[in-house]
């Protein structure tokens, strides 16, 4: 079964209709400059939802190019799985795993096979495959084809194209957050449209 991932919460209502949804990850991004960031106080409110609904929901820290020391520091350990999105190196994932004990994922930029290839080869858990920072967009899925490891498929997925992405691809999982916006806020219905997209998909 394809699990899903809901990123990009910023408010109670988003976390508790993730819950509500049975999403399989729920992310937060936990380094500063980003329109979705959180500062701690906020983080930590938002995670509690999730311990209170008794959900099976994995809480993800979305981090780029954040000091090791600050990720131990303060968001660690609440954290089920820790999410890298900027230059950080096989080095760094080895030494944020060993010293939190958390499966890492790590995001490509896809453009070019290339990309592809150090996805592949990367020391992560887990790879995403984006076609930016939150950028909403697709890139070309047929890069992927020799691809052979799990992987989260992001980038300008939508309910809409979700099920045929999966039906092509076979990813592990799919991430979603800008296409679960109105005005630049999470919408329960879209993003309960696209839960059901992807389950739709399994049945």
């Amino acid at each position: 079964m394809t699990k899903i991932k809901l990123c990009g919460m910023m408010d109670p209502p988003d976390v508790i209709a993730a819950a509500e949804l049975k999403a399989d990850y729920v992310g937060f991004i936990l380094s500063d400059g980003f329109r979705r960031s959180l500062g701690l106080g906020t983080f930590c409110e938002l995670a509690s939802y999730l311990d209170d609904y008794k959900t099976d929901a994995k809480k993800v820290g979305v981090f780029v190019n954040e000091p090791i020391e600050n990720i131990m520091e303060y968001y660690a350990e609440p954290l089920d799985l820790i999410q890298l999105h900027g230059n950080e190196d096989d080095r760094y994932i080895r030494e944020i795993r060993k010293q939190s004990g958390k499966p890492v994922i790590k995001a490509f930029k896809i453009q070019t096979e290339y990309d592809v290839m150090c996805a592949q080869k990367s020391a992560a858990d887990l790879v995403l495959l984006d076609s930016g920072t939150g950028t909403g967009k697709t890139f070309d899925h047929s890069l992927l084809k020799n691809i052979d490891r799990p992987y989260f498929l992001a980038g300008g997925l939508t309910a809409e194209n979700v099920g045929e992405a999966i039906e092509k691809l076979h990813p592990f999982a799919v991430d979603a957050s800008s296409c679960l916006e109105i005005d630049g806020k999470k919408d329960k219905t879209k993003m309960a449209e696209f839960v059901c997209a992807v389950r739709r998909k399994e049945r």
